[in-house]
């Protein structure tokens, strides 16, 4: 690909039998300046191969994206980029880091320590949402960076959103002044959450539509009411049932905290063997490579929560039960298992396009399931139920995945809030 001149310097200086650096003038201008405008490196060069990664690695996520086609993307060529950036990692760094600052900083624009707690949150809300759709494309990064960033960049970016959280966090608590801290900070990450969960997915609404139910959305989070929480401190995970036999079972269970903990490219089918006793070449006797150890995960997780759809609807007495009884089984599923969905989020693009076409296929499937209990516009719908299961990861990861059915109660009610509106409250 050939360079960018402006970013590579003026590429017709050459020296003369002196030494002397000249230009060629192939406008025959006499050694005069030139009469058009003179061609810059644009200021924002820096900002704009940001954007480009962060699109780039939301969309298809950390491994698979090339240095080059995001400098194709910006229209520079590869050196050209290196001269901001010296690695791809130092790239996803200040795509995390910029993007969670650009955050912050709308964020802090729209505060109003002045106005009544209402309406600082409605500016809040509306600032922090018309933000994310301008961005909608760059904003999926947040769920999954952490599990390639260095500590020190890991817990610097994480003082970002500690700072978005605490903004957001202020006028919640003075318009529910009895309400516990824990659960103002639920309720900042609740809100969070849903404004976000538009970068999940591809589904389209116009911004005159979807600022709305964003508001609507958040509000509803809002006044929301919590079920107390268990007591404190945490006994820890309690352990019930029995560990199942099959080899198969225990592959994928073990691939999927390994994929989780140290990310795809990172795992060895050595050590997804060791886990679950057994040496390289046996595992190799279930799945035949390591992708197809990720699909299959990725097709159990998609079976279970349709099979977990389908009782629902066979127990429920009415939609609005149905919904609530899928919201339920959802969180459940997931806090027993929290890594799948950063892994499904982080690792999908490892994937063969026909194996992500139908998985795709089946997760659409279970979405579409659970919106059409709900009533109102049937695209409004998917929003909704993409914004539940962000309840799911993002107030999850803040509780830890507590799995106490205590903790299980405050993130369905979430979800319920999102799902549901105002019937949730009755």
């Amino acid at each position: 690909m050939v360079a960018d001149r402006s970013e590579v310097g003026l590429a017709s200086a050459r020296p003369d039998a002196g030494g002397r650096v000249v230009r060629d003038d192939p406008a025959g201008s006499g050694g005069q300046a030139p009469s058009g405008p003179v061609r810059r490196r644009p200021k924002d060069r820096k900002v704009q191969i940001i954007r480009a990664a962060a699109r780039a690695f939301s969309d298809r996520g950390y491994y698979p994206v090339g240095v080059d086609e995001i400098a194709a993307e910006v229209g520079i060529s590869g050196p050209a980029l290196y001269r901001h950036f010296t690695n791809k990692y130092a790239l996803l760094v200040a795509a995390a880091e910029e993007g969670a600052r650009h955050l912050l900083n709308v964020a802090r624009a729209a505060d109003d320590p002045q106005l009544a707690p209402e309406r600082r949150l409605d500016a809040l809300i509306k600032a922090i949402s018309e933000h994310t759709i301008e961005i909608r494309r760059e904003a999926g990064l947040y769920r999954w960076e952490r599990r390639y960033l260095e500590r020190e960049d890991r817990l610097r970016i994480r003082a970002i959103y500690d700072d978005l959280n605490a903004t957001l966090a202020g006028p919640i608590a003075q318009l529910r002044p009895t309400a516990p801290p824990a659960d103002v900070a639920i309720a900042a990450a609740a809100v969070l959450s849903a404004i976000a969960s538009i970068s999940a997915h591809r589904s389209a609404l116009s911004g005159a539509k979807l600022l709305p139910l964003l508001h609507d959305m958040s509000w509803a989070i809002l006044r929301a009411e919590l079920p107390p929480a268990p007591p404190e401190p945490d006994p820890g995970p309690v352990t019930k049932g029995l560990p199942v036999s099959s080899k198969r079972e225990q592959l994928l269970t073990e691939a999927i905290r390994i994929f989780g903990r140290q990310g795809y490219h990172e795992a060895s089918i050595e050590e997804i063997g060791a886990a679950v006793g057994i040496n390289a070449s046996s595992v190799y006797r279930y799945f035949a490579s390591k992708s197809d150890l990720l699909a299959a995960a990725f097709y159990r997780t998609g079976d279970r929560v349709a099979l977990a759809i389908t009782e629902a609807l066979a127990e429920a007495t009415s939609r609005e039960d149905a919904v609530r009884r899928i919201a339920e089984r959802q969180a459940k599923l997931t806090f027993a298992m929290p890594e799948i969905m950063p892994v499904y989020y982080a690792e999908f693009s490892n994937l063969p396009q026909a194996e992500q076409h139908k998985l795709r296929a089946i997760q659409r499937q279970n979405v579409l399931e659970w919106a059409n209990l709900l009533d109102g516009d049937p695209v409004e719908a998917r929003f909704r139920v993409h914004a539940a299961i962000g309840q799911v990861i993002d107030v999850g990861r803040l509780l830890r995945f507590d799995s106490r059915p205590a903790q299980l109660a405050r993130v369905t009610a979430l979800m319920e809030a999102v799902l549901l509106g105002a019937a949730a409250d009755r």
